[in-house]
């Protein structure tokens, strides 16, 4: 089992769900994504999505300011 980090602090929607999901086609069943994103619509959309998408959300976590970490099993 892999873990990768995905930063998107930087990008807007719709990008932050569409880079998560890149991320997560490259992983084999199994592997852990940490995506580092930013409160507000980033924080509210890549979680939910990444559950309607059948991925399971493993723990969404603050980890300074304004950025949180949402771990996604794939």
């Amino acid at each position: 089992m892999a873990t990768k980090v995905l930063d998107i602090t930087k990008e807007h929607c719709p990008m932050t769900f569409v880079k998560t999901k890149i991320e997560l086609a490259k992983l084999s069943e199994g592997d852990i994504l940490e995506v580092l994103l930013t409160e507000g619509e980033p924080l509210n959309n890549v979680p939910r999505n990444a559950t309607e998408q059948g991925f399971n959300v493993l723990s969404v976590e603050h980890v300074e300011g304004v950025v949180h970490k949402v771990v996604i099993k794939k």
